[in-house]
């Protein structure tokens, strides 16, 4: 429990800016799934997103809220593979379609910037990302 709470303080912390593109990740990785729950991919993605708010909070617990946060995220790679083979069966022009690509255009982005965070873990910066 303590490390959730540790997790949603540091979250609250981070700039606005940061808090936004955290709502758009949120919305489009769990929010927007759930209209869709028909579909597997839907399903896959909202699953694969709690695996990984529940590793970026045990990350926290372990390493506090560090760049190491973005090994929460590695569970996209797979996700985005998976959505790559099965977009030839979900057509471009209607409004899943469109969720999936931009989902996976977000989560690619997002995945840039934790793979450099973690380098960065990796490379010495242990330091915690805001003051909790």
């Amino acid at each position: 429990m303590r490390s959730l709470i540790k997790f949603n303080r540091g979250v609250m912390r981070m700039p606005v800016w940061v808090r936004l593109w955290l709502v758009l990740l949120v919305s489009a990785n769990f929010v927007v799934p759930l209209f869709y729950l028909d579909r597997l991919e839907a399903r896959v993605v909202a699953g694969v997103f709690l695996v990984s708010a529940a590793l970026q909070v045990l990350l926290t617990g372990i390493a506090g809220f560090t760049r190491l946060l973005g090994l929460g995220h590695m569970l996209w790679f797979p996700l985005l593979y998976f959505l790559w083979t099965r977009l030839d069966q979900i057509p471009a022009d209607d409004v899943f379609g469109v969720w999936v690509r931009v989902l996976m255009l977000l989560n690619a982005l997002s995945l840039i910037i934790d793979v450099i965070d973690v380098v960065r873990y990796v490379g010495g910066d242990r330091k915690e990302i805001v003051t909790l």
